[in-house]
C-alpha cells in the first residue's frame, strides 16, 4: 500500500514510486510473454501499444491485488482497466517516446487515468528512462501538441517546446520489478536507448468508471488493426460502472 505521503506525491507531483515490487516469478512470466509476443510478431520487438490485443494473459499482471490496492488508493474503489503496452527498447536501436500527455490520445471522458509502470529490466538514464516534470498535471488541462511523424519516435504527437521547460525534468529510476504510477495529465517522455541493455516497460492503464472509454469517439492517433484507438476492450476490475455508460464487451 502507499504510505499517506506517498499518496500526498501523487496528487501533488503527479506521479510517486512506492515500496512494492512485482515478484522475480512474475517478472520471468513476463519475460516469456514479451518473447512469444514478439517471436509471432516481430514488428513489436520495440513498442506495442495493445498487448491484450493478442495475448489476455497480461490481464493476469492487471489483477495483482497489490496493484489494484494502490491504484484505489489515487483513484477509488471502482476501476476499470482499458489498456496495456510494451515499451521494449531494445539495446543500441530502443526508439525515442517524445514529451506528450497521455490524455492527448485517448477518448477518455471525463478524462482520468492511472498508469503503473513496471520495470521488467533496469530502467536508469544511459537506456532511455521515463523522464518527468513534476507538478504538469496539476492545471488538468491538455497542452499544445504536434504532429511529428519522424521516424525513431514511439508515438508521433509531441508537446510544443512552448509548454513546458525539459530543464525541469526528473528522471524515474527503477530496478527490476519496481514500479511508478502516473496521472492522465503529467509530461513525460523518455530518450532512445543507445546503451548495450534493454530496456523494457510494461505499462497497465486504470480509470475510475466514472468516466466514460468512448468507442465511438476519433482520436488524433489512429492505425489499422487493434492499435486504433476505439477499439479497446474495457475490463472491469474493481467495483461497478459508476457512469452506467461503460461497455465491457470484447472488440479485440
Amino acid at each position: 500500500m502507499l504510505t499517506p505521503d506517498q499518496v500526498n506525491q501523487y496528487h501533488r507531483d503527479g506521479f510517486v514510486t512506492p515500496e512494492y515490487r512485482v515478484p522475480e516469478t512474475v517478472l520471468t512470466d513476463i519475460r516469456a510473454a514479451h518473447e512469444r509476443l514478439v517471436e509471432r510478431h516481430p514488428e513489436f520487438s520495440d513498442y506495442c501499444s495493445a498487448l491484450l490485443a493478442y495475448d489476455p494473459w497480461y490481464l493476469s499482471v492487471a489483477r495483482i491485488p497489490e496493484i489494484l490496492d494502490m491504484v484505489e488508493q489515487v483513484m477509488g474503489q471502482d476501476i476499470a482497466l482499458w489498456n496495456c503496452s510494451f515499451f521494449a527498447k531494445p539495446a543500441r536501436v530502443g526508439t525515442k517516446t517524445p514529451w506528450h500527455q497521455d490524455g492527448e490520445y485517448w477518448p477518455i471522458e471525463p478524462l482520468a487515468t492511472c498508469t503503473v509502470w513496471i520495470a521488467v529490466d533496469a530502467s536508469t538514464p544511459d537506456n532511455g528512462c521515463l523522464q518527468v516534470i513534476p507538478g504538469s498535471h496539476r492545471e488538468r488541462r491538455l497542452a499544445t501538441h504536434e504532429k511529428n511523424d519522424a521516424p525513431g519516435l514511439a508515438l508521433n504527437l509531441e508537446l510544443s517546446e512552448t509548454e513546458f521547460d525539459a530543464s525541469e525534468a526528473v528522471d524515474i529510476v527503477l530496478e527490476p520489478g519496481q514500479v511508478s504510477l502516473h496521472d492522465v495529465y503529467l509530461y513525460h517522455g523518455s530518450e532512445a536507448n543507445q546503451s548495450p541493455n534493454p530496456r523494457r516497460g510494461m505499462t497497465l492503464r486504470y480509470m475510475p468508471t466514472t468516466s466514460v472509454y468512448c468507442h465511438d469517439q476519433p482520436t488524433r492517433f489512429q492505425r489499422e488493426g487493434p492499435l486504433v484507438m476505439s477499439e479497446r476492450t474495457v475490463f472491469l476490475m474493481r467495483g461497478g460502472d459508476r457512469s452506467g455508460k461503460n461497455d465491457f464487451r470484447v472488440r479485440h
